[in-house]
């Protein structure tokens, strides 16, 4: 077991550095996404509100995989071509920012609605209202679920590997290829992504401690 962790360890440091990047970037495209979406699904016009409610149908409905797929495999036929890795990100981002998007709006559905109507007394519009009084509200109250969303998005990076991106997964499953020896490798994978989420967990519990005391 040594031997073959040794063996995999320069890989496996590289994949680790792709895994963390895929994560973190679709967790800060999701976010921005999401926010949007959250936006049109309580705006008061309709037609945003079917528009993202849509989105949020399609995205949530369908598993993960079959959209890297499509996007991957798919998009070439209409002479959009994307590597493995926008491919991947491109998917995680659009899945991951349905599912946030549903966070941000109980988030900002749960802020009290006096504030609002206070803010408004004040002369703020809409628009400063939110940025100013309801969204650090929100974002504090959506926290848990924005934190354990990132942890779920970090175990579905493994899916990247379907599309040759050499994240830990598809590590895993070359060297395992290669030595035959399959349970050891995966078995040191899934603990690489325990740790990994671990440390997400721990910085969540950390975060979540600090704002409640604020």
């Amino acid at each position: 077991m040594l031997e073959l962790f040794n063996r995999a360890l320069p890989l496996l440091q590289k994949a680790v550095l792709v895994t963390l990047t895929l994560g973190f970037s679709a967790f800060f495209c999701g976010c921005a996404l999401g926010l949007v979406v959250a936006l049109a699904r309580i705006s008061p016009y309709r037609p945003l509100h079917w528009l993202a409610f849509a989105y949020v149908s399609v995205f949530r409905g369908t598993p993960l995989l079959i959209q890297i797929l499509l996007i991957y495999f798919g998009l070439p036929s209409y002479g959009i071509v994307l590597g493995p890795v926008p491919s991947a990100l491109l998917a995680l981002s659009l899945f991951a920012a349905a599912y946030l998007s549903e966070n941000f709006r109980s988030g900002i559905l749960a802020v009290d609605r006096g504030q609002w109507e206070a803010a408004w007394s004040m002369g703020m519009g809409y628009w400063k209202t939110l940025r100013r009084v309801v969204l650090p509200q929100a974002c504090r109250i959506a926290l848990p679920p924005l934190g354990s969303r990132l942890i779920a998005l970090m175990k579905d990076t493994s899916l990247a590997s379907t599309v040759t991106v050499v994240e830990v997964t598809r590590v895993a499953e070359q060297l395992g290829a290669a030595t035959f020896r399959y349970m050891e490798m995966f078995l040191m994978v899934g603990a690489v992504y325990w740790l990994i989420n671990q440390v997400l967990t721990l910085l969540q519990t950390w975060l979540e401690s600090r704002l409640s005391r604020g």
